[in-house]
């Protein structure tokens, strides 16, 4: 198994609860927009704690970067992150990802689910491909939302919230259910593409099944 070990650039939250790590990019490092790696952090104890990120930069950018939901009540790799600063160090190793762009489609993510889909868009962006791409981000409150300016701009009408902890004007309130993703669906949308906690991809994998979605334009990802 490959390890790269690689130095923090810069770090910060991008909210209450995520952070933003940017590294050193080793030389013939490769991933495709959508993939994730097991990361650990090389400090005493710590080396062998492995967790997968997901990569939020595009794969010709010269750096990498992630964007990491913490939970500092668990006491473990996240929280630790909270603490490292630059130059400190960061393991690297093996790359895997299910997600991966096939077509135009609808991505559904809930919380930190959403972080394949963000290394995908900004690809699509780059390539002048967005198209009619939507994405469907539930939500516990409007704080909750990972780049929540970023997505409008790509996004525009597309970008679809849905908050179950907060009611605002802008947003809905709830959870997802059938009726809401069918709302914000159109018959031809080719691909529906999952992230999220394991049991809600479960409950939406069986809601497009009830839509007649096939299941072959299902593309999913669970953390």
């Amino acid at each position: 198994m490959e390890q790269n070990h690689i130095k923090i650039k810069s770090i910060q939250h991008v909210t209450h609860d995520v952070l933003q790590i940017v590294t050193e990019k080793p030389s013939h490092f490769h991933f495709t927009p959508g993939q994730a790696t097991e990361v650990s952090i090389n400090k005493e104890g710590w080396q062998n704690e492995k967790r997968p990120f997901t990569f939020t930069c595009l794969p010709e950018n010269n750096y990498l970067q992630f964007t990491i939901k913490t939970y500092p009540a668990h006491k473990g790799v996240t929280n630790e992150l909270q603490h490292l600063k630059v130059n400190d160090e960061l393991i690297l190793h093996d790359v895997f990802g299910d997600i991966g762009y096939k077509g135009e489609g609808v991505f559904i993510a809930g919380g930190a689910g959403v972080t394949p889909f963000i290394s995908i868009f900004r690809y699509l962006q780059s390539k002048k491909e967005i198209g009619n791409n939507k994405l469907i981000f539930a939500n516990k409150t409007k704080a909750d939302i990972i780049l929540e300016q970023e997505f409008k701009q790509l996004l525009g009408k597309n970008f679809i919230n849905i908050l179950s902890d907060e009611e605002t004007d802008e947003y809905e309130h709830g959870f997802l259910t059938e009726n809401f993703i069918k709302k914000n669906i159109e018959v031809d949308n080719k691909y529906f593409y999952l992230c999220g906690p394991p049991p809600m991809m479960d409950a939406i994998e069986k809601m497009l099944v009830n839509l007649h979605i096939d299941a072959k334009r299902i593309i999913k990802e669970s953390f």
